[in-house]
């Protein structure tokens, strides 16, 4: 029970994924797949601090 909702959303997402066209760029989907970098900064700000770090930091106190 309560799954109709889920499903007409799960089928709707499904229906447009299939009939709707793509521009897919299979250039940068390559280069990004192969880790080359074209001399931009990565996504995420490019800096290498990994947020993470600050909390086991903290525990080992």
């Amino acid at each position: 029970m309560g799954r109709g909702r889920a499903k007409a959303k799960q089928t709707k997402v499904a229906r447009d994924l299939k009939y709707r066209t793509h521009e897919t760029d299979f250039g940068a989907l390559a280069r990004e797949l192969h880790g080359e970098q074209d001399g931009a900064e990565s996504p995420d700000g490019g800096d290498d601090h990994d947020e993470w770090s600050d909390y086991a930091e903290r525990d080992r106190t």
